[in-house]
């Protein structure tokens, strides 16, 4: 039997973000995204654990916009070398692009809108 507990399906994503802190700005490469949050790639010098309050800044490469998003540090993997983020708040241009870039690769149009009801219900 599975332990997973993740309700938001996650999509592999290789892109260049900024991970701020109350602390530090840091260059990160976003692994995956979901609704509810991100898993990151951090830089050596990264000092951050959980609960810590951060935004995250993700570069699209083919639009002149990103994905932002407000949160907080979830877990910590790999002595360090990668975080996850719990998405807390995200505006509405950046749950556009995120909808669309989670339509695109998961191929499930369904799914997706479920999703979409149950973080609008969780909130």
């Amino acid at each position: 039997m599975s332990t997973e507990r993740r309700q938001f399906a996650r999509v592999a994503f290789d892109a260049k973000a900024h991970l701020t802190t109350t602390s530090e700005r840091l260059a990160v490469r976003v692994i995956d995204l979901s609704l509810k949050g991100a898993l990151l790639q951090l830089p050596a010098r990264a000092s951050l654990k959980p609960g810590d309050p951060c935004l995250l800044a993700v570069e699209l490469a083919e639009l002149e916009a990103g994905i932002s998003m407000a949160g907080e540090v979830a877990h910590m993997e790999l002595d360090g070398k990668r975080v996850g983020m719990l998405c807390r708040s995200i505006d509405i241009e950046s749950i556009t692009h995120l909808r669309r870039l989670l339509e695109i690769n998961l191929c499930d149009a369904h799914l997706l809108e479920r999703e979409l009801k149950a973080l609008i219900a969780s909130n």
